[in-house]
């Protein structure tokens, strides 16, 4: 394996190497995390799992977003840094499917003990919808990368863009009901969501769309389902030009550092849980005290 091409006139290996400086940071902030948590984390049993579940969950995926760094793929064109099986579709977008789904998860435990707190039906009807919609999400993105249909990611970035809308009008019905350091957090979750949300509904689901009316223009044809798995797992394209890859850099480069700090800003929010109710504006409701 050639490292010729990691040279600073290289705008893609500037920008890879950008990736590894982040993950790296990403997996030491962890690490801090987890030591710091599990030395403060309260006596309470409940309290002490609920603490341990949201580490994993961060941890998955920190660490899933540091391999699709390490080995950056584009997975509809089979494109790749580097020419190895870890490279290959299937395994990649195995990692991130495990991923996602723990960082939906994620959000689901604590838009749920935040419903409880504030005593807001449609902040629990958030939670549950949060893990549907990325489970229907990981699906089309599968179908996408089988078939090689865009539309596929289309459809997954758009369900992404709907599920942080619904995060974001939950978060934004408990905002007045709390004061203090947990209003100016929810203010800070909901300026993250609304910039998150308006870049897949102005950017990436648009890209998506033109890439699928192109494939449709030149008559394009998909792969099946045995022939897509096949493909997955067995062809890549490996390139370090900028032009194969100038359409995937920001969204990368957005996903891999902001969307793992909001994993990371998660896990903190469980060494508060029980003093959340002195930040509210009104009593919490006797059930929302039982954590």
């Amino acid at each position: 394996m050639t490292l010729a091409w990691i040279t600073w006139s290289n705008p893609v290996s500037v920008w890879w190497a950008c990736l590894l400086v982040v993950s790296s940071l990403n997996v030491g902030l962890w690490l801090v995390l987890q030591r710091y948590l599990q030395r403060r984390r309260f006596a309470a049993v409940v309290g002490a799992v609920r603490v341990e579940l949201l580490l994993l969950l961060c941890g998955a995926y920190v660490f899933g977003c540091a391999f699709r760094s390490v080995l950056p793929r584009a997975d509809v064109q089979r494109l790749c840094l580097f020419d190895t099986w870890l490279s290959s579709v299937l395994v990649g977008r195995s990692v991130a499917t495990i991923a996602e789904v723990c960082f939906a998860i994620q959000w689901a435990i604590l838009l749920d003990q935040l419903a409880r707190l504030a005593g807001l039906p449609i902040l629990r009807q958030a939670a549950r919808a949060v893990v549907v919609l990325i489970a229907l999400a990981e699906g089309c993105s599968w179908y996408a990368v089988i078939t090689t249909n865009y539309l596929g990611n289309a459809i997954e970035n758009s369900l992404w863009a709907l599920c942080f809308s619904l995060i974001g009008i939950g978060l934004w019905s408990a905002l007045n009901q709390f004061r203090g350091p947990l209003r100016i957090a929810l203010g800070l979750a909901l300026t993250g969501i609304a910039g998150y949300v308006a870049f897949l509904a102005a950017i990436d689901v648009p890209m998506y769309l033109a890439r699928w009316n192109g494939d449709l223009a030149n008559g394009k044809e998909q792969l099946g389902l045995f022939t897509g798995l096949w493909d997955v797992s067995s062809h890549w394209t490996v390139s370090r030009e900028l032009r194969a890859w100038q359409d995937e850099m920001a969204w990368m480069a957005l996903y891999f550092s902001a969307a793992v700090w909001s994993s990371l800003a998660l896990c903190p929010f469980s060494l508060v849980l029980d003093r959340w109710p002195r930040h509210a504006r009104a009593p919490a409701p006797p059930h929302a005290m039982q954590i």
